[in-house]
């Protein structure tokens, strides 16, 4: 069996690289050709392309590298109408793989959609795309299918791996001996996304703001989980940029969970980790930036009031978000610090997310 599979970014190479191995264990002969994170390649995919060239998100941001996805797109079309695979799976990116997807479909081959894109929260138009380019959508969420069925779309809820992948053991004190951290001192995880784009923009405003937590705190931690080499050289120069290389900042490739385990509090970027914090019990600050043209489109195509997926799952306001212009470094340390001394409203968002 042959599959055509693209994943855009470090959520869906995770995603991917469990539904290879789900799909090995009953196809052992099974093959996966398209483009690939770390993750997916380590569980024997092939990747034609780097998936860091298809990460990037916002319409300014996509302009800049336009005609290199695009180009991208074409080949990939080329080569599996040339070796056409048994079925194709795009896991999320949908801006790029809808498109990917109507053109394989219309050359007879299979598609499938891993990852319903958010049209509950924002361009709800897309739904008339997706079942254009789907063959079948695979959600993970629960609510997902019925809005499908509506539109007379193939769907099924497989649901979120991360609620397997999470550890049944949340012990802080175990992973801080584990991680060689005090036990006394405040320790604080700060994920600044899987994407050059989103770290380019949060960077510089991540290190500012533990500065400014350390007024508050002169011994704090923060715990740095990066998705590639790109960004974490994007982070440490924000570090030297802003003279803070005694901050206490400890940048890891990977290993968000074990930082967030570890951790008093989480600071986020809106998108999957906050999922795993919320899976976790933890408090949260959620933030993002971006192109300012960016934001003003999707604000003004938004549905809901919240971006978190905690908060949207929820139907509130269960934790603080802090975005674009309202995400400055006094505002993102004043909500972490607040949150970390209000004992109450921590035990209400663990009691949320229980």
């Amino acid at each position: 069996m042959k599959i055509g599979i693209v994943a855009g970014e470090a959520s869906g190479d995770l995603l991917g690289s469990h539904l290879i191995r789900a799909i090995r264990e009953k196809h052992p002969d099974a093959e996966f050709i398209g483009i690939a994170g770390p993750k997916m390649i380590a569980a024997g995919a092939v990747s034609l392309h780097s998936m860091e060239k298809l990460a990037v998100m916002g319409y300014v941001e996509v302009l800049k590298r336009f005609f290199e996805i695009i180009g991208i797109r074409k080949e990939l079309i080329r080569y599996f109408r040339k070796n056409p695979p048994d079925i194709f799976i795009g896991i999320d990116a949908p801006d790029f793989n809808l498109g990917l997807e109507l053109a394989l479909k219309k050359s007879g081959i299979k598609t499938v959609h891993y990852v319903s894109p958010s049209i509950w929260a924002w361009r709800g138009e897309r739904i008339r795309k997706i079942g254009e380019a789907c063959s079948k959508v695979l959600a993970l969420f629960p609510f997902e299918p019925e809005m499908y069925r509506k539109a007379g779309i193939a769907c099924d809820y497989v649901g979120h791996p991360l609620a397997d992948m999470i550890p049944e053991s949340n012990n802080r004190i175990a992973m801080r001996h584990h991680m060689k951290l005090p036990l006394m001192e405040k320790v604080f995880a700060f994920l600044p996304g899987s994407r050059q784009s989103e770290v380019g923009y949060l960077a510089d405003t991540f290190v500012k703001t533990a500065r400014i937590i350390r007024e508050r705190y002169p011994d704090a931690r923060f715990l740095v989980p990066l998705a590639s080499r790109e960004t974490r050289n994007l982070f440490e120069e924000a570090i030297y940029r802003n003279g803070a290389e005694e901050m206490g900042f400890n940048l890891m490739f990977g290993h968000a969970v074990d930082a967030m385990i570890a951790s008093d509090i989480v600071l986020v970027a809106s998108g999957t980790a906050t999922l795993e914090a919320a899976l976790l019990g933890k408090p949260m600050v959620i933030t993002y930036r971006m192109a300012p043209l960016t934001f003003k489109l999707k604000w003004r195509k938004r549905y809901q009031e919240y971006f978190g997926l905690p908060n949207i799952l929820s139907g509130k306001f269960v934790v603080p978000e802090l975005m674009q212009d309202n995400a400055t470094p006094e505002n993102l340390a004043n909500a972490l610090v607040n949150l970390l001394e209000d004992e109450r409203t921590r035990s209400r968002i663990e009691a949320q997310f229980s």
